[in-house]
């Protein structure tokens, strides 16, 4: 856009919170409030060369924390997970820095509170192992230091990890079920260590279900005098 004066400012039809530029007459570029007022535009207003540029850099940064405080209303996310998102929306690297930036000095980005969520989520409605639930908070671009602190914020009590493994095993047991103990050891400890629980935990498990499981078969077997 070449140089020129600011010669209108019109609000836009459609969100009270933007406004229409027009530069010698002439429709320039669509900006938010709150691009107005750091650039301090107004009807008379020269804009040069590098003025312009600083205006599209303003825009470009505002839209970008926008798109990223839209995405994080319908669950928290990483840092990562937000930078990605805005990339795929092609935001330039320096309106996405300033939008995570910002997001960061308001408390809403922040990777150990996401942690803190993604764990007691998990455990709460979808439990997995300790490895696991390390290996998703990796994928979501966490640090290591941050995912071990979020661990060890509570700890948690003894036995809790083979509770939760149990639960989870008893729960799908139906499907797992074979007439004879390999494929039984195979499948379900297949399904419970592929949810991030270690052979340790899962080992005396399958021994206890798989007891349990032929007590069941003996105790539905008739008695001789019933015959």
């Amino acid at each position: 856009m070449p140089a020129g004066t600011v010669t209108a400012i019109r609000a836009q039809a459609r969100d009270s919170q933007r406004v229409n530029i027009f530069i010698d007459g002439e429709f320039a570029i669509g900006i938010s409030l709150a691009t107005l007022a750091r650039e301090r535009l107004a009807v008379g207003t020269l804009v040069d060369d590098d003025a312009w540029v600083r205006l599209e850099a303003a825009e470009q940064a505002d839209k970008a924390l926008h798109a990223a405080a839209r995405q994080i209303e319908t669950r928290p996310r990483s840092v990562s997970e937000v930078r990605l998102f805005l990339r795929r929306k092609q935001y330039p690297p320096e309106a996405i820095d300033q939008a995570v930036e910002r997001l960061r000095e308001l408390g809403l980005l922040d990777d150990a509170a996401f942690s803190r969520y993604w764990l007691d989520n998990r455990r709460a409605f979808r439990p997995r192992g300790a490895l696991a639930l390390r290996n998703e908070l990796r994928q979501k671009g966490v640090g290591r230091d941050t995912i071990d602190a979020a661990m060890a914020a509570e700890p948690e009590e003894e036995n809790a990890e083979q509770e939760r493994a149990l639960a989870l095993a008893r729960a799908n047991l139906h499907k797992y079920a074979a007439a004879d103990r390999a494929s039984f050891q195979r499948r379900l400890g297949g399904f419970l260590m592929r949810r991030g629980f270690t052979v340790d935990v899962v080992r005396p498990i399958l021994a206890q279900l798989w007891a349990e499981l032929r007590q069941n078969d003996a105790d539905d077997e008739p008695a001789e005098h019933d015959m």
